[in-house]
């Protein structure tokens, strides 16, 4: 059970925490606990094999482009065939709808199960999506021979009149992912660079050095290729998960991680895979916890289960994107009243979000943690949601010269 922080003082004034001065090492010595909970732990991750689970599962692994190449090739080969067979031909693509996708507890990720879907060319209703997989795997087996990355922009600009919108080439890369038994970054299609990364960490770039304490207000943009992060070093207790791009930008610039030995990163938003994978990557390696800072709010809830959970998009590769028990530190349902959040900073929550927010009580995942259920009930019972910023109501670095510190020190988090 986490401990609770002081109340905060009327009108946003320091609480007990902060007129007894607490030196930096005290507020951290919560967080050191943790992290030697971390350490003493022994980091055994649970497989699908090992479940001998009563139904077939699909997961990808990272293949060289070579195997991806093999694979292109024998799934163009059986297309060939079946032409010369007379049967026309058709691709069998594992189903990525919510029916074909369960969660795990065992594992605490969304999978993907095994079912798949015919997709031939003679039918009106898939020939569309058998031309765009044809086209796809083409270009797909052209970066491989090249051993080149392109972005997903690029891709959608090679055929804009067949693909008419990138969220219809997208799709189909998942696709192929699934088809070929690969994860998304081995067919050599990455995202444009969305998040950033500050603080006390330091690695190499395809052989060139980063310092990420010297990258600025702006931070480090999180490279898409993560095979090219090589040599991760750290002397941070903890890494700070951020939802939003205003609240790093305050982080960074007040240079949190000098107070607080820590690596911030924000996917800005909704985490994009290159973001999902450093963060795994970095927990991994580092063995600290990751704390989350996300507005309070059902979709905030909903980023840190993409980070935690994985996404239905991408299940079938939850295994390389999912990152476990990161801990919810703010800003909760329960801080609006013991931080006195102004009135007008909380925002009633929609018909929508309350629609959103009953489901998420309904999520395995979030069951079985009894101070979600409850944090989740009261937003519910209360219908009031805030954002971070609307801790700026009681100054610009009230988050971190007040909010975070006596969060830490309290070991507030759930």
């Amino acid at each position: 059970m986490s401990k609770r922080g002081g109340e905060a003082g009327p009108s946003g004034t320091a609480g007990p925490l902060a007129k007894k001065g607490k030196g930096n090492e005290d507020v951290l010595a919560a967080v050191k606990k943790l992290v030697q909970q971390m350490k003493n732990a022994p980091e055994v991750e649970k497989t699908l094999a090992e479940l001998a689970l009563p139904y077939a599962c699909r997961e990808v692994v990272d293949k060289d482009a070579d195997a991806v190449i093999d694979e292109i090739e024998a799934a163009i080969y059986k297309v060939a065939m079946t032409i010369m067979q007379g049967e026309g031909f058709e691709y069998d693509v594992p189903s990525r709808t919510k029916t074909n996708q369960m969660y795990i507890p065992e594992l605490d990720r969304i999978v993907l199960k095994d079912q798949t879907s015919r997709r031939p060319f003679a039918s009106t209703l898939t020939c569309r999506k058998a031309a765009l997989t044809t086209r796809i795997l083409g270009l797909v087996h052209q970066l491989c021979v090249k051993r080149i990355h392109v972005t997903k922009r690029d891709l959608f600009y090679t055929d804009v009149k067949l693909f008419e919108d990138q969220g219809h080439s997208d799709a189909i890369l998942d696709d192929l992912s699934c088809m070929l038994g690969c994860t998304r970054s081995s067919l050599h299609v990455v995202a444009s660079e969305k998040g950033v990364v500050v603080g006390r960490l330091q690695f190499t770039e395809d052989g060139d050095p980063i310092d990420c304490t010297r990258m600025g207000v702006g931070g480090k943009a999180i490279p898409p290729n993560i095979d090219k992060v090589a040599g991760l070093t750290s002397d941070a207790l903890f890494i700070l998960l951020v939802e939003k791009d205003a609240a790093f930008m305050r982080l960074a610039e007040d240079r949190f991680y000098n107070a607080y030995p820590c690596i911030i990163i924000t996917a800005k938003g909704q985490p994009d895979v290159a973001t999902r994978l450093f963060l795994r990557k970095l927990r991994a390696t580092l063995r600290i916890p990751v704390l989350a800072l996300v507005d309070s709010d059902p979709y905030g809830l909903k980023i840190l289960s993409v980070y935690m959970k994985g996404s239905m998009n991408m299940s079938y590769d939850s295994s390389n994107l999912t990152t476990p028990d990161i801990k919810w530190l703010g800003v909760r349902p329960s801080d609006l009243d013991r931080f006195n959040i102004p009135q007008q900073c909380r925002l009633p929550m929609t018909e929508e979000d309350i629609k959103t927010g009953k489901k998420l009580l309904e999520e395995e995942w979030i069951k079985s943690n009894p101070e979600w259920v409850a944090e989740l009930e009261l937003m519910l019972r209360t219908k009031e949601k805030a954002e971070i910023q609307a801790l700026s109501s009681f100054g610009f670095q009230y988050l971190t010269q007040q909010y975070l510190p006596r969060k830490l020190a309290a070991g507030d988090w759930c």
